[in-house]
């Protein structure tokens, strides 16, 4: 197993050293012991799930939803692993339906002010203030 200090997993795995320490602090990676009078040190694994997680994240999964995950490849529990990502995929299409409606909202509003008027009530202010 190729170990390294910290700073060298953190720079393989493309994250800053706070973040392998935040995991730790949370559970989702294992703090290495610490030798007698020397550094701890942090072999391939936590590389493989430190970009685990920021692969998950970037699909949008929290760290809590990472966490639940990296458990289910542990059980190869396929199953549940699908309806996380099936639970997923709905409030992504429920975020996509809001920022639709946002556009919308945004889009007429903006439509109000194209008379390009530099002074005098605002449409988009008006609507924001609740007037």
């Amino acid at each position: 197993m190729n170990e390294m200090t910290i700073g060298r997993a953190a720079n393989a795995a493309g994250v800053k050293i706070d973040t392998i320490r935040y995991y730790q602090r949370i559970g989702l990676i294992a703090e290495p012991l610490l030798p007698q009078g020397g550094q701890r040190k942090y072999g391939e694994e936590v590389v493989r799930r430190v970009k685990f997680i920021k692969r998950a994240q970037t699909l949008g999964f929290t760290l809590g939803e990472a966490s639940s995950l990296l458990s289910f490849e542990e059980a190869k529990n396929c199953c549940e692993t699908k309806e996380l990502a099936e639970h997923k995929i709905k409030e992504i299409d429920a975020r996509i339906a809001d920022l639709r409606r946002m556009k919308k909202t945004l889009t007429d509003l903006s439509k109000r002010c194209e008379n390009g008027v530099e002074s005098g009530p605002c449409p988009i202010i008006d609507t924001l203030a609740g007037t």
